[in-house]
């Protein structure tokens, strides 16, 4: 045992010494390897860290929250024509209404419209921003929490108020750290009197503050602004609504979700044959579709970066190739000496794994001093978990493995008679 360690380090010590011997040459072999390995380790450091903040935000919606909308992620690789999804009725503030009423097991219901206008306050403005048509029970599903102030009352809502609960972006650029309630500023052309402010959300992927670039007033105030809302009866024209729904403590979400594609149906006037033209969706579904999304730009990585490991590993065994050319009679003075094929095969092998995990090394170290600029220079989240490590060491020693096999087989198949005649 002792034996074979020795010329297991023996070998590494003679192929780092034929890498010495030969930087330029081994350094350009090996960069198609340092490029793979970089762009595995970069890229799937940032890619984690967009998937990281993204699930965190869905997580927000709570594990038991009920999503019912007229076109949602849950139709993204069902097949259904898009044409076929455009003419999908409208959902309405009156559907949720409906769902608070006929389903006991639901403990909370609401429904939001959501529309894009200029906020302006004395000579301040900001850009276009997302502005919320929504009831007093928006905040019971987790969507915001208030920094300040209060979020609107039922009455405020019936008796269509205008009073505005306005995010972090808005209540930065027009007040900075000063007080904002009871201010009066612009939507559009209406006025709106700040009753609140709404803490900070966390941003998608840290671009930004985007989820904070949003004001929320009562729906029936929305249709003042954007024109018609679908808020009941059976008028559904204008703009649809997205409904919200959380079961009561001890109910099952698919049960829960049942009952309220049941009541869908039923106001829709489906028959049984006919599919549904609304979506109900989990935040199960949404991470799924996230899965899938991300799984798309993984097997992209993996091909880009798997072309570049493969120029690499061309080099490679073009240059070990030249290598058992250069030392034939090196192989058939150590065949003559008693060495065996094996010992030959290992030898060039492990010359060839040897110098595709420098490059792998250098790869990750690159990889990773990508991934730290990154997060150091940009708002990008970035998340660089050990496996990503080795994975890229993996995938270098298999390189020099799968393609220094060729070569390291060849020399171990050399006649020591013929190799000592070679000149």
């Amino acid at each position: 045992m002792a034996v074979r360690l020795a010329l297991f380090a023996d070998t590494i010590g003679m192929a780092l010494g034929t890498i010495r011997a030969n930087k330029m040459r081994s350094g350009l072999t090996v960069l198609g390897v340092v490029i793979g390995i970089t762009a595995i380790v970069g890229m799937s450091s940032i890619i984690r860290g967009f998937d990281n903040s993204f699930r965190d935000l869905i997580r927000e919606l709570g594990p038991s929250t009920i999503i019912v909308a007229r076109v949602s992620f849950a139709s993204a690789g069902s097949g259904i024509d898009r044409k076929e999804l455009m003419k999908r009725p409208n959902l309405t503030i009156e559907d949720a209404r409906v769902l608070q009423a006929e389903i006991p097991s639901l403990q909370a219901v609401d429904a939001w419209v959501q529309g894009q206008e200029r906020m302006f306050y004395r000579s301040e403005k900001t850009q276009s921003i997302s502005i919320l048509g929504a009831s007093e029970k928006f905040t019971d599903i987790n969507f915001l929490k208030i920094e300040q102030g209060r979020f609107f009352t039922e009455n405020e809502v019936t008796h269509r108020r205008n009073v505005v609960v306005i995010g972090q972006v808005p209540f930065k650029a027009f007040f900075g750290n000063t007080d904002a309630l009871g201010k009066v500023i612009r939507i559009g052309s209406t006025q709106y009197t700040v009753v609140g402010v709404a803490a900070p959300r966390p941003s998608i992927g840290g671009l930004g503050n985007q989820q904070d670039a949003l004001a929320v007033i009562p729906y029936t105030t929305f249709a003042k602004l954007f024109g018609t809302v679908a808020t009941g009866g059976r008028r559904r024209t204008g703009r649809s609504a997205q409904i919200f729904c959380v079961p009561k403590e001890g109910v099952s979400r698919e049960a829960a979700m049942r009952e309220v594609e049941t009541v869908m149906r039923i106001r829709h006037k489906l028959k049984l044959n006919q599919p549904n033209d609304f979506d109900v969706a989990t935040q199960d579904m949404a991470l799924k579709f996230f899965d899938q999304a991300t799984g798309a730009i993984y097997l992209a990585l993996v091909v880009i970066s798997s072309i570049a490991l493969m120029v690499g590993g061309i080099g490679v065994m073009a240059i070990m190739m030249i290598s058992v050319t250069e030392r034939t009679r090196e192989i058939g003075v150590r065949k003559a000496l008693g060495a065996r094929r094996r010992e030959i095969l290992w030898q060039f092998l492990l010359e060839a794994v040897v110098l595709t995990s420098v490059g792998g090394i250098l790869g990750v170290i690159i990889g990773a001093a990508v991934g730290v600029s990154v997060r150091t220079f940009t708002p990008l989240p970035v998340s660089m978990p050990w496996w990503s490590f080795a994975i890229g060491f993996a995938f270098s020693a298999s390189v020099g493995i799968f393609f220094g096999l060729f070569p390291a087989f060849r020399a171990s198949r050399l006649d020591p008679i013929e190799a000592l005649r070679y000149e």
